[in-house]
């Protein structure tokens, strides 16, 4: 089977999404695909942010023969694991990651905070018996 890296196009009308799939050559555009390698959006406005490789499959795909398209080739010599724009690519995505994993993200919990947030809850509830902690 002869497979081919390239980008598969998601999203809606008038606002393109793709990832950068291994599929095989046979396959339609939008068809199926063996495995997802990474993404480019095309709507993100700093240039370098755009685009996400997953380098160590990349290599892998590569070293198996697999041929790239040409878009997809471009994008794998700026970006992929020794692109030309690594740096940029890695600093350009900081901000970037840094907004929803902060507002998602939670410390680790060890024995002690468990408890302390059981505790919490359970004074929340208070004599009612709510189950639900009120937020505060």
């Amino acid at each position: 089977m002869a497979v081919a890296i390239r980008m598969k196009r998601m999203g809606r009308k008038n606002r393109a999404y793709y990832r950068i799939c291994a599929t095989d050559k046979r396959s339609p555009r939008d068809g199926r695909e063996i495995e997802v390698l990474g993404t480019y959006d095309p709507s993100v406005p700093d240039t370098d942010a755009r685009c996400t490789l997953d380098g160590q499959r990349l290599q892998y795909w590569l070293s198996v023969g697999a041929q790239p398209s040409p878009t997809v080739r471009v994008l794998i010599k700026k970006y992929g694991p020794t692109g030309t724009r690594v740096k940029e690519m890695e600093t350009a995505r900081a901000p970037v990651a840094e907004v929803p994993v902060a507002e998602t993200a939670e410390a680790p919990v060890s024995e002690a905070s468990a408890e302390t947030v059981a505790e919490a809850t359970e004074q929340a509830a208070g004599p009612a018996g709510d189950s639900e902690p009120t937020a505060g």
